[in-house]
């Protein structure tokens, strides 16, 4: 977790769940294939927290359930702006990367696949985002969660540095 993460608890706020990816899983054994189900699940509040799970069942409504559970152990809270990012943001996870950049009001959320699901849920309204490495939902929501918990407020920035948020913005 980095350092200017706090611990969310889930019964805190109402989150709203997201499905990014189901997959049929088969294993094969000594009676036959044996079917069974996984599930990748973001969820926030849309109001600067998200979290994504992971879960595996035999039924497909046990694996979504089981992932939205996991999702709401780690939830990670981020600034937002205005309906937007602070500033742009590179993250990375294996080798899924993402960019994200913040844009003018009614933009809209322009990315694509998991990316969307994340930044949708999150409550961001307006930002450009890109994927830049790896397809593979699950690299591209972790890499996006990963450039998300990176962004700092103006407030914080200017904390860190000891100056005014007035001095921040003029020089």
């Amino acid at each position: 977790m980095a350092k200017n993460q706090e611990r969310i608890k889930p019964t805190d706020t109402e989150l709203k769940d997201k499905l990014v990816s189901l997959n049929r899983v088969t294993k094969v054994n000594k009676g036959g294939r044996t079917f069974s189900f996984s599930a990748l699940v973001v969820v926030g509040n849309g109001e600067g927290t998200v979290g994504y799970g992971m879960g595996k069942a035999r039924d497909v409504q046990q694996s979504i359930a089981k992932a939205v559970d996991d999702a709401k152990k780690n939830l990670h809270k981020f600034p937002l702006l205005k309906g937007t990012i602070p500033h742009e943001q590179l993250g990375k996870y294996g080798a899924g990367k993402v960019l994200i950049k913040p844009a003018s009001e009614g933009t809209g959320v322009i990315a694509g696949g998991p990316m969307r699901a994340v930044l949708e849920i999150s409550g961001v309204q307006n930002v450009l985002g890109k994927s830049q490495g790896s397809s593979n939902p699950h690299n591209v929501v972790k890499a996006t969660v990963d450039a998300l918990t990176k962004l700092r407020s103006p407030y914080q920035v200017a904390r860190d540095r000891g100056i005014g948020i007035k001095q921040l913005f003029e020089g």
